[in-house]
């Protein structure tokens, strides 16, 4: 189980972070606080795996609570949940060493994107694994995506609702990275979804055409469906 911090002046937003993060296998809510001095306290006490945190906040900021982190050399995570949308401060989160950072408002799919990436890193940084090259760049890369060089989706290719673009064009790239036809498990664990959300962007990527499946059959259970896109390369160099 990840032990999770979340420190947020806004008690519906709290609430709201809290529902959300407890709605994700894996993850547990350990404490709450309301503003970076608290915030530090329960981290001390409880010494989380991540913490989840705000900006603007009374007493004392999200940045300079992150800064007292690091200079306590704790090893904990931390991922940026604010309205504070300019460079100096989205900067001074990353060079801090910010997992993510997610823009108020946001949708559920954002903070589940976010957590289940999370969540595999968490789980090989826990086994001390090596990783490979792409895994690596899964990593390093994850808040460099620009949706609007995905050359494979066309303005005439509506994103259904409740999809992302983002989250589309990262599939698109996984998948123009693969040699063979994956499954949705693959894709799933390589971008860092729950399988169903893999499910749901494979089957519109199939509708729209831009891949094919092939059906193979084990000596148990039911055939698996693979994916493999129609022509390679969609994906931006």
């Amino acid at each position: 189980m990840i032990n999770v911090v979340l420190i947020e002046d806004d008690l519906m937003v709290q609430e709201v972070n809290r529902k959300f993060v407890e709605k994700i296998d894996g993850f547990s809510v350990a404490g709450i606080a309301s503003n970076g001095m608290e915030g530090m306290r329960v981290i001390r006490d409880i010494q989380p795996d991540l913490v989840i945190m705000d900006m603007y906040m009374p007493e004392q900021d999200g940045l300079k609570t992150l800064r007292q982190i690091r200079s306590e050399g704790m090893d904990i995570d931390l991922i940026a949940v604010t309205a504070a949308s300019d460079m100096d401060t989205v900067r001074g989160f990353l060079q801090n060493g910010a997992f993510d950072y997610i823009m108020k408002p946001f949708k559920f799919e954002r903070i589940e994107q976010a957590l289940l990436k999370y969540k595999t890193y968490h789980q090989k940084k826990e086994k001390s694994v090596r990783l490979n090259q792409a895994e690596l760049d899964q990593f390093l890369h994850q808040h460099h995506f620009d949706s609007s060089d995905i050359t494979a989706l066309k303005t005439s290719d509506e994103v259904p609702k409740g999809l992302n673009t983002v989250t589309l064009g990262k599939i698109i790239s996984f998948l123009d990275e693969q040699s063979e036809a994956v499954s949705a498990e693959d894709v799933a664990e390589g971008i860092g979804l729950a399988r169903v959300t893999a499910r749901r962007y494979l089957d519109h990527l199939e509708k729209i055409g831009k891949i094919t499946i092939h059906i193979t059959y084990g000596g148990v259970g039911r055939p698996v469906n693979r994916y493999k896109l129609k022509v390679r390369n969609l994906a931006p160099e």
